[in-house]
């Protein structure tokens, strides 16, 4: 998301399954500060809860090959003109406009925030549920035999 005058840029990830919302900081809308700023935050997760990304078609997303390559996520593009393939993010963005300038905070807020699409839990409480069940999941070993 850009702010006024293309001054300011936050980047703005949804995890699918909880709408849990996690903003990357960046220090303008450049490519290299949506490189630097998703990195930071993908590289927190857990890998497992983050296996994709879809870019809208902006010039600030011209680096995912990097990204890729420091994250293991893999990248996938919306189609020109169609934020629906993008909907839970456009969602986010939206919610987020309401709550600007006012930092972190907003994800901190709208994840506590119930969600009916989430059968009125909180996006917090859904994503814990996830990585509750992730951490209780014996290892998977993927070498073949």
């Amino acid at each position: 998301m850009k702010g006024a005058a293309n001054r300011s840029a936050v980047g703005t990830l949804v995890e699918r399954s909880s709408r849990f919302i996690i903003l990357a900081q960046m220090q303008d809308c450049s490519s290299l500060s949506a490189l630097n700023g998703f990195s930071r935050v993908l590289t927190e997760l857990q890998p497992s809860l983050c296996k994709t990304l879809t870019y809208d078609r902006g010039s600030e997303m011209a680096r995912h090959r990097e990204l890729t390559q420091q994250t293991g996520v893999k990248i996938f593009f919306a189609d020109p003109h169609s934020p629906w393939q993008r909907g839970s993010n456009e969602n986010a963005n939206s919610l987020i406009r309401h709550y600007l300038p006012k930092g972190n905070a907003i994800a901190n807020s709208l994840n506590n925030r119930p969600r009916r699409i989430l059968n009125y839990q909180t996006p917090l409480e859904v994503f814990s549920q996830l990585l509750a069940l992730e951490r209780s999941e014996p290892p998977k070993n993927h070498l073949a035999h």
